[in-house]
């Protein structure tokens, strides 16, 4: 906060002293200009030289951590005096903004945004504009500048539909409301009402009620709204309150419903806008904003919109910069405009307005970037267990931060922030919690714990786990935010402390195959830390050579006793391969603790196999991250092994070979595992199969395999990991590590019938769905991601005779695998699928799928399944979209959420100048529709 409050200080003492000049002439350093030169080699105007270097902390970026830059939007003429008088008037940030770094240099962006329009931004960059040569960026648009601008808002927009209003007009209008819409934020409330002889509100389901103008209420088609309504504790801001009427034409002024409904202490707004070209009825018009404390504005052209829109934003403003109020706004979570996918940052922004002192005018506001890592440092995983996570919500019950938040979403190639990324509910991640217990407590801002069963899922939702959680949680003095710790029972609750020196440590950690991966140090705080990996500024810090650098000492400490606790062992597998008793199908042999420690052992031949590259970042200790193939060994009894198949390319290339993995005794201390060859699999697997007396020689079943890689017609011997179930063996390479489902639906029912599986229903309310154009609806379809194996499960034909197979004798490595061995036989027909017609994007949508975990208690199929002949006919797949019912749909959008409102609130002040309300105008309204308007906007209970 201080160093914001340096900006500001540092801004409204400039303006004291600055005397405007009409001819002033300045050079400044523009973003988009910089570094370019004319066809004679030149630099072109407000370019000029401008060193930029690639910085870590800025996301390696090319910054200039010396000077701070102009950013101009294009239709904004970068020389106008009111800009140019601005830019040399904020001269003097620049020194701030480098002290202010140099003071906390976890600091990333400050900037400052003009109520003029430019955007002063540290350390300057490099502005690459869109393809069409347009810079569209305007910091007055974005939302944590009208936040600090002005306090939380009740928005009622009137628009006239009748028949002036056709063609351009209404086109005007749209862009109108939209652009309204989009100064408003989650903090803000708003409806739509539509009139022409009669008051007719935009969703008939909202009537007499404000709407959350949060992002996913504002995106809708104008006049066709879907909003949601978020009621608590009487509805809306209860601050600032304003009627938007968009009209061409006003026939009278109204005087004696505003003397009767809003004066004489005028606390509801009136702001008009006059669409078209004609000036008949703009007195009229204007007299009514000017009356009500408003302000008029006449819009002609498209282009006109966006200037005349935020005009209404200086004059919510007024109340606030006449006392001098200084608010630091907290915004919600924000990708960084600046940085590109897929490494986007995500953070908060800090904002704080600023005045002339001497006439009492926003001149606009200072803020700076707060990286949400940050933030969540200050509860590092390691110390919360392999499920235990960290989360921070705001006061809308809307998630900053919490493991299970997938902000970005594939399209088709690119990685692409979702619409609702920073309005995710609490209530869409943690939905065991159907009472709301847990986001009420928090969203009120209290202190306590909770304790709930969930059910979970790893492994990008495949894999289902039942967990008890208990969580803890408080708000954040002076923020809106409030902290919570969710911690799994059986971790996180004690911690295993060692004593080893570090001299121990060292030579306990010196083996080539020692990985150290989580984060020990911060090593881009100070540029000269920047060369050492984690590994080196650990080593150096301990050794005493590096004492300014900022470490963790107790994740230190656990490494190093990590370090000298597992080094036998490695000693021990080294052994094994130097005396050739390692099975040749074994390829690595790998450990992981808490600490992020890992010990790696490649055995001979095998060198240029794949294993677990920086590319997997599920399989990698991270600062906020245990891998999936850790947290899978938790959740198995001690000395109990767990196996999947991992990709040398990744889906949908085959498996190349299986990870074994097994937990310590006891304590949670490591896991083990061994990464093994699915040929040698197999081979091994094959082996056992030769048992099997069908009619069938092994030989000729598995020449039959061979010489039909389709799997035309085949004898199939599945051997199906009950951890994941998931194939490890079969006729069909094609097959091996699909979902068992996927690859025989009816086998799979019989499994879950007889018990050996169990189903799980589990939901996604952050998912991206795609529906087809004949889709007219609003709803939010509940779609299900795993319709493909519905469908597959449905197709499936027995035939009447079924032919019973022995049992398979279990031996060699299949008893050390907990799997089940399925053989079928089967003919699979395939036919060629009906091609899809290209539907429309991806958009939000909630999702509903099952889960199937294995029950190790069953046991009475005794490895022995009856499969039957049938038939798999592989049919068109269509989309389903599910038809919902339009009062389910009201009141689930009426449904009521508990929110707490911001504490500042500036909405009157008696000093204002009304006067200064617009220029000339026009407009066609009815009287008794303007009193019901106003009836809306003025009644206390919504």
């Amino acid at each position: 906060m201080k160093s914001v409050k340096r900006l500001a200080e540092s801004a409204e003492d400039s303006d004291l002293y600055h005397e405007f000049n009409a001819t002033l002439e300045f050079d400044y350093y523009n973003s988009m200009m910089i570094n370019t030169a004319d066809e004679d080699g030149n630099y072109v105007d407000l370019g000029g030289e401008f060193p930029l270097e690639e910085n870590e902390h800025f996301n390696k970026l090319p910054v200039n951590t010396q000077m701070s830059n102009i950013q101009v939007p294009t239709n904004v003429y970068n020389k106008d005096p009111n800009i140019l008088n601005a830019i040399y008037n904020t001269e003097a940030l620049n020194d701030v903004f480098i002290s202010n770094f140099q003071k906390d240099p976890t600091l990333t962006w400050q900037y400052f945004g003009s109520s003029t329009g430019f955007f002063r931004i540290y350390p300057g960059i490099k502005w690459t504009p869109d393809s069409n040569g347009v810079v569209a960026f305007d910091c007055r648009n974005r939302n944590w500048y009208i936040q600090a601008a002005t306090s939380p808002k009740d928005i009622i927009i009137m628009v006239d539909i009748s028949g002036s209003m056709k063609g351009l007009k209404m086109t005007i209008a749209k862009h109108t409301i939209n652009t309204i819409l989009d100064t408003l934020g989650e903090n803000d409330f708003v409806n739509v009402i539509a009139y022409t002889d009669y008051v007719r509100y935009v969703e008939p389901c909202f009537r007499g009620t404000l709407v959350q103008a949060d992002l996913d209420n504002r995106e809708v088609r104008p006049l066709s709204a879907s909003w949601i309504p978020k009621e608590a504790n009487g509805q809306g801001s209860m601050c600032n309150q304003a009627i938007m009427l968009i009209t061409d034409g006003a026939m009278e002024d109204f005087e004696s419903v505003f003397e009767e409904f809003n004066w004489p202490e005028r606390r509801v707004r009136v702001f008009t806008y006059l669409i078209g070209r004609e000036m008949t009825f703009a007195q009229n018009t204007k007299w009514i904003a000017c009356n009500n404390k408003g302000y008029y504005t006449h819009i002609s052209t498209l282009a006109d919109v966006q200037e005349n829109v935020m005009e209404y934003l200086h004059v919510l403003s007024r109340p606030m910069v006449i006392n001098h109020d200084h608010d630091i706004i907290w915004t919600e979570a924000y990708m960084d405009s600046v940085v590109s996918l897929p490494g986007q940052s995500k953070g908060l922004k800090k904002p704080l307005n600023i005045f002339t002192l001497s006439h009492g005018i926003l001149l606009g506001v200072v803020g700076s970037d707060i990286p949400l890592m940050e933030v969540m440092k200050l509860a590092p995983r390691y110390m919360l267990g392999a499920h235990g996570y960290a989360f921070l919500i705001n006061n809308n019950g809307y998630i900053l931060a919490h493991p299970d938040l997938r902000p970005l979403y594939k399209d088709g190639k690119k990685l692409k922030p979702k619409p609702n990324y920073n309005s995710v509910d609490l209530s869409e991640v943690e939905w065991e919690d159907t009472d709301e217990l847990l986001r009420t407590a928090m969203v009120k801002g209290e202190t306590g714990t909770l304790s709930l069963n969930i059910r979970a899922s790893v492994d990008k939702g495949k894999r289902p786990l039942y967990l008890t959680n208990e969580y803890f949680y408080t708000n954040i003095d002076d923020t809106p935010f409030s902290f919570g710790m969710a911690l799994t029972k059986g971790h996180g609750k004690l911690m295993f402390m060692g004593n080893v020196s570090v001299e121990e440590g060292e030579v306990s950690h010196n083996y080539p195959q020692s990985v150290f991966l989580r984060t020990y140090c911060e090593t881009d705080i100070d540029p000269a830390h920047r060369k050492y990996s984690q590994l080196q500024a650990a080593i150096r810090y301990l050794l005493g050579k590096e004492p300014d650098l900022e470490c963790d000492e107790v994740l230190l400490s656990q490494t190093l006793f990590d370090a000298v606790v597992t080094a036998p062992l490695e000693a021990y597998w080294n052994t094994l391969m130097l005396n050739d008793r390692v099975e040749p199908g074994v390829e690595t042999a790998f450990l992981g603790t808490r600490s992020g420690l890992m010990r790696v052992v490649r055995y001979a031949g095998v060198e240029t196999r794949v294993f677990l590259t920086p590319a997997d970042k599920d399989n990698l200790f991270t600062i906020d991250h245990f891998p999936l193939w850790y947290r899978l060994a938790v959740e198995n009894s001690p000395g109990k092994f767990y196996y999947y198949p991992v990709n040398d390319k990744g889906f949908p290339s085959y498996p190349a070979s299986v990870l074994m993995l097994r937990v310590s005794l006891c304590f949670l201390f490591l896991a083990v595992g061994l990464q093994m060859s699915l040929d040698w699999l197999e081979k091994r697997f094959w082996a056992i199969a030769k048992q099997v007396t069908a009619g069938l020689t092994f030989t000729q079943t598995h020449i039959l395999c061979k010489s039909t890689p389709h799997c035309k017609l085949f004898f199939i011997f599945m051997l199906l990991n009950s951890n994941n179930k998931s194939l490890l063996a079969s006729c069909c390479l094609s097959q091996i590590g699909r979902f068992f489902g996927e690859v025989d639906g009816s086998i799979m029912a019989s499994l879950l019938k007889m018990g050996m599986f169990k189903k799980v229903s589990l939901f996604d309310y952050q998912a991206m769905c795609k529906t087809g154009h004949h889709h007219a609806s609003s709803a939010r379809p509940l779609l299900s991601p795993k319709l493909a194996i519905t469908h597959v499960s449905k197709t499936h034909l027995w035939t009447s005779s079924a032919h019973h197979k022995k049992g398979l004798a279990i031996s060699g490595v299949a008893t050390l695998c907990n799997v089940c061995v399925c053989v079928c036989v089967c003919v699979c027909v395939v036919s060629s699928a009906h091609k899809q017609k290209k539907v429309d994007a991806l958009q939000p949508c909630d999702t509903a799928y099952p889960g199937f975990m294995y029950d190790p208690s069953v046991r009475e199929a005794n490895s022995l399944i009856k499969c039957g002949r049938f038939v798999d006919i592989e049919l068109p797949v269509f989309l389903n979209i599910c038809e919902h019912n339009a009062t389910v749909k009201c009141n689930r959008m009426k449904s009521q959420k508990v929110r707490r409102r911001p504490e500042s609130c500036h909405a009157y002040h008696p000093k204002e100048n009304a006067k200064d309300c617009g220029g000339a105008a026009a407009i066609s309204l009815s009287l008794s529709l303007f009193s019901a308007s106003l009836l809306v906007s003025l009644v206390t209970e919504y």
